[in-house]
């Protein structure tokens, strides 16, 4: 059965700790990683909480890093390309030891936090396994079986899940709305109060699960 985890692992443990070190502020947070089958890791990593020429002189000197490219410069944070070439043991297991899918990665205040997409519950286990045989850490906060469907993905319940998604076909969300919370309810047959709380919640535990994932807010 499918599992989805959400953990953190030290920095120092991981890439880009001298790049993370470099400043109280600075943050990264992972909008994909490719794993090229040579120990080589190849992320689009977003870094904010300082300028420019900060990260240029971190990623210059950081160990982990090779060939750093800025894609995208904006006002509050830039997207670079790059090679990851140490610290990243754990990366390399979850990716191909265990085929796992890293499905949000995000680096502040000493740690990363990740949310891995586990194949099965076997899988978890050998990558305990691996931090344990290797002196690594991998703090696990929440485990979720997804049973499946795409419920535990995000830490749903069924009748949250079900709330939501009926409520975006029936137009709920749309604006002007297509049903309004009445009428909604009677179709789930519960109370107007109760599917505003269940909606609100639904709506709480993705915020948190996802854009708030590890960032500062969630602590």
């Amino acid at each position: 059965m499918a599992t989805v985890v959400k953990g953190r692992v030290p920095a120092e443990e991981f890439a880009l700790y001298e790049t993370l070190a470099s400043g109280p502020d600075i943050e990264c947070e992972i909008e994909r990683i490719v794993e090229t089958g040579d120990d080589v890791v190849m992320p689009l990593v977003w870094l904010r909480g300082g300028d420019h020429d900060t990260f240029e002189a971190a990623l210059a000197e950081d160990p982990s890093v090779d060939d750093p490219s800025l894609l995208t410069d904006l006002d509050a944070e830039s997207l670079y390309r790059m090679e990851w070439v140490a610290d990243i043991q754990l990366v390399v297991q979850m990716l191909t030891g265990v085929d796992a899918t890293i499905l949000d990665a995000y680096g502040a205040d000493g740690w990363w936090y990740l949310r891995v997409l586990y194949p099965t519950r076997d899988s978890l286990s050998a990558t305990y396994e691996f931090c344990d045989e290797n002196g690594l850490t991998f703090e696990v906060e929440t485990i979720r079986e997804m049973d499946g469907d795409p419920v535990g993905r995000y830490g749903l319940t069924e009748k949250q899940y079900e709330a939501l998604t009926l409520a975006t076909e029936r137009g709920y969300f749309d604006v002007p709305r297509d049903i309004d919370v009445s009428d909604l309810a009677d179709e789930l047959d519960i109370s107007h109060q109760a599917l505003s709380e269940r909606l609100r919640r639904a709506q709480r535990v993705l915020v948190e699960d996802t854009l708030l994932m590890g960032t500062r807010s969630d602590e």
